[in-house]
């Protein structure tokens, strides 16, 4: 790092303009008086510090070079002239003389110095910390990612944490193939072992198991899962993050005291609401002992706390679902209210994305599309989805966001909205059984709702995914996404892997959805491909794979579409056994087929009219 005494902290449009800044807040007023769209401002520590590792880099090879030279000539110099073979030969061509070099068997006159080397675990290292490490950056509201990290690890080396950072860092390094050593793998796993060996002997310590490090290598084994897995049978990141849970639980309230304690607790908190709404499991002590006092955005911690609820919600749905609940007036009443709970909470979803604060708003950008010759094929046929960077529908739109955390709450506010759909949708079939619930008004307004959000989300990847818009098509680096608050590292323009990370949930729970047309689908799953395959986290290769359709699958597994009351026959799947009995048999079957049907129609009429006249 090279000092670059007192820089200028006017925004990069003034600066290239050559004007005085008055670097006003969001937004310089040079460029709203010009109508241009002010990018912003640098980070101080990138103002002051300038990255010199290239250049120091191609300055040793320099010096290097010139030293072999000067060390050839002085060698030459050594030998003695009667022993010294002629320095070059003549020949004749039809261009003149042509001199050749005399073979020499000294190598040393002509070998360049190597490349710096850099060990691999300090690649694998740094590769990490510029992947997932944000630091909120200076003068603003933003928020950070693991920025406890840092300074936890100074203050306990080679413990429990660092075993676990160091498997994390070495697997993404191999993930992203970056290193071409095929002993990466093992070196990973070999650190996770010793980290699960470490980790479990400071949860038998019952001092040293409420300390933060602790509470941070838990999370960090969590990550190793999400990095590593490659099928549902090793992904143990539930148990990591129940881990987590319970550990939280243990510290008690005063753990938010402090700052890496706050942190930690959002941390845990943000995992918690995926494991809930993915696995139908309540938050333990409940919504509000999960948000009371640990605000630290409250924008973000509005929205996640109507995902708690949402939690909770889907928790009380499936476990009634699960008992057999019987059709009695009471009954459909609760189903009622239940549902009523689902629609509230999209409303109060609704009237946040309305109510942020200007910080959280986004810009939309739209790219006119025309399949590139990997999105498509140059004969006019069809177009393959999976390869494009940006979905050619909804006027291929793409949402700019000022910040990857504001595009992350965003985000956990759609997937949320899309689960309450689905809780809406399964709680109006169980009440409007046996009648087909694709009829029903709820069903219409959570298709429309879902439909919108899936395109939402869809407008969110290309940025996450390191698309930017070309600079001659008017979109300008003034919507760029900025990457600057990560702790090391450069490469805006490139994929990060805290941005993939980020992007598999939305992507999942979208990918699952009924509303998700074939074409989308098909796009979703080759963006969880290259969160695989480039980003480096192998378990969206299995998100890829699941083929899940909510609420269908939730509903049939009710047992509302094939047999909506308990006790019912599947009258379709006896005609069709009867198709090959005797004639004689074949009558008496179906007739006890007709009667068994007329008996229930019967049952059903019963249960409306003691409905009715209760």
């Amino acid at each position: 790092m090279v000092y670059n005494g007192k820089p200028s902290r006017g925004c990069q449009v003034c600066r290239t303009r050559r004007i005085k800044c008055d670097e006003s807040r969001p937004t310089c007023n040079q460029c709203a008086k010009s109508r241009r769209q002010c990018p912003g401002y640098k980070d101080d520590f990138d103002l002051v510090l300038r990255n010199e590792t290239t250049a120091t880099q191609r300055r040793a090879q320099k010096a290097g070079s010139k030293k072999a030279a000067a060390l050839a000539k002085q060698q030459r110099a050594a030998i003695p002239p009667s022993s010294r073979q002629p320095q070059t030969q003549q020949t004749h061509s039809s261009q003149g003389l042509v001199p050749i070099l005399p073979n020499t068997t000294d190598e040393t006159l002509f070998t360049l110095p190597a490349a710096l080397h850099i060990p691999l675990e300090t690649r694998a290292t740094c590769n990490f910390v510029s992947n997932f490490v944000l630091m909120p950056r200076q003068g603003t509201e933003s928020v950070g990612f693991m920025d406890y990290l840092i300074p936890l690890l100074k203050a306990s080396p080679d413990s429990h944490l660092q075993h676990a950072f160091n498997a994390c860092a070495l697997a993404l390094l191999s993930n992203r193939g970056d290193a071409k050593d095929p002993s990466l793998p093992m070196k990973a796993y070999g650190e996770y072992t010793k980290a699960l060996g470490a980790t479990n002997a400071a949860l038998r310590d019952p001092i040293e198991s409420k300390t933060d490090a602790v509470l941070a290598a838990v999370l960090m084994l969590g990550m190793f899962e999400n990095i590593t897995a490659r099928r549902i049978g090793d992904f143990a990141w539930g148990s990591h993050i129940e881990g987590a849970i319970q550990l939280v639980k243990a510290r008690g309230r005063k753990q938010i005291r402090t700052k890496t304690g706050l942190q930690l607790f959002i941390a845990v908190r943000t995992q918690l609401i995926v494991h809930g709404l993915t696995s139908a499991k309540a938050p333990i002590m409940g919504s509000n002992w999960w948000l009371s006092d640990a605000v630290f955005d409250p924008a973000a911690s509005a929205c996640q706390g109507l995902s708690l609820k949402t939690s909770e919600l889907r928790s009380e749905i499936t476990n009634r679902m699960l008992t057999s609940f019987a059709r009695t007036p009471g009954n459909i009443s609760t189903m009622l209210a239940l549902m009523r709970r689902a629609q509230s909470l999209d409303l109060e979803i609704s009237r946040w994305m309305l109510s942020v604060p200007a910080s959280y708003r986004y810009a939309s950008y739209y790219y006119p599309f025309s399949p590139s010759p990997r999105g498509g094929s140059s004969d006019g046929g069809a177009i393959d989805y999976a390869n494009l960077d940006i979905f050619p529908g909804n006027g291929s739109a793409v949402h700019m966001y000022p910040d990857l955390m504001i595009a992350t709450v965003w985000n956990l506010a759609r997937t949320t909205r899309l689960i309450l759909a689905s809780l809406t949708v399964r709680c109006a079939a169980w009440i409007c059984s046996p009648v087909d619930y694709r009829t029903t008004p709820e069903y219409a307004a959570c298709a429309r709702v879902s439909a919108e959000t899936i395109d939402d989300i869809l407008a969110a990847m290309p940025c996450h995914l390191g698309w930017r818009p070309p600079a001659d098509t008017g979109g300008g680096r003034s919507m760029d996404l900025s990457y600057s608050a990560f702790a090391c590292g450069g490469g805006a323009a490139e994929a990060k892997g805290l941005a993939g990370y980020l992007a598999t949930w939305p992507l999942c729970i979208a990918i699952a959805m009924d509303f998700m047309t074939a074409e989308q689908r098909a796009w979703c799953k080759g963006r969880l491909r290259v969160i695989a395959d480039q980003v480096g986290i192998r378990y969206a290769r299995i998100l890829q794979g699941l083929e899940v359709r909510l609420p269908s699958m939730l509903i049939r597994q009710d047992g509302l579409m094939a047999s909506p009351f308990p006790g019912a026959h599947d009258f379709e799947k006896m005609v069709s056994e009867a198709r090959g009995m005797a004639p004689a048999a074949r009558e008496a079957y179906i007739k006890g087929i007709l009667k068994a049907k007329a008996d229930l129609a019967r049952a059903k009429a019963a249960a409306d009219e003691e409905e009715d006249g209760s």
